[in-house]
């Protein structure tokens, strides 16, 4: 579906309309995918007042610039930024000033929504097999209210990422690995700051919340960057 932007004759697309017209030039793409460029600050689409979100010729193109350097040449998205910027394409400024994009333990006013099964699966794209192999195997948490399943935001999140990846053929039973390690590495955060997170002293918990909040940022950005130089070991040689 499109729409006609205002002062003009231009047209504009919902996230739907856009993943359906660069789904043959880039397989992988998905509502979920692009979410997450938008919170990576690398596109702006605009919002509606029903706070849809819409995008114009220029957004689809940089779109379209951003998914080729990630598909073709495993560039991370510090070095799009950058590559968008020096190609003249208007650069979007980072979310911070700092190093990494800061990762928040605190829980976002969007995730408050509460997804019903039904809902869950229309809006991840999941198949019903996935999201109940998911709950089998800890990745996603669902609670049951009247006898009615209910999910948050993260839950449809991950959804959404192992319904791209079952299309590789990875399954919920191969991301038991990843689960694995976050645990480990959560088990490891906290035994790193569990004096200061346990301080009766408010300023103190505080603070170490702030400082979880930092070793989160630089260890999910390392990992990052260990999987790239990992992949690109197999593709350069």
């Amino acid at each position: 579906m499109s729409r006609q932007e205002s002062g003009g004759e231009r047209k504009t697309l919902t996230i739907g309309a856009v993943v359906k017209q660069l789904k043959s030039e880039f397989t992988d793409v998905s509502i979920s995918k692009i979410r997450y460029l938008e919170d990576e600050k690398l596109i702006l689409p605009k919002r509606t007042a029903g706070g849809y979100r819409i995008f114009s010729k220029a957004d689809v193109e940089r779109l379209r610039t951003i998914l080729t350097l990630q598909r073709d040449e495993f560039l991370p998205l510090k070095v799009i930024r950058q590559e968008l910027s020096r190609k003249g394409t208007v650069a979007v400024r980072p979310a911070s000033t700092g190093r990494f994009k800061k990762i928040s333990l605190k829980t976002p006013k969007a995730e408050t929504r509460i997804y019903t099964l039904e809902e869950a699966l229309e809006t991840s794209g999941a198949g019903e097999d996935l999201v109940r192999e998911l709950e089998e195997y800890g990745l996603i948490s669902g609670s049951s209210s009247g006898g009615v399943k209910h999910f948050d935001q993260t839950d449809v999140e991950v959804m959404a990422a192992a319904s791209d990846l079952a299309r590789y053929g990875v399954g919920a039973r191969n991301l038991r690995t990843l689960k694995s390690s976050v645990d480990r590495e959560s088990a490891l955060l906290l035994q790193v700051l569990s004096p200061t997170l346990k301080s009766k002293n408010p300023a103190a918990r505080q603070e170490g919340v702030a400082a979880l909040e930092n070793l989160a940022t630089v260890s999910s950005h390392l990992k990052h960057l260990l999987l790239i130089k990992e992949l690109r070991s197999f593709t350069t040689g």
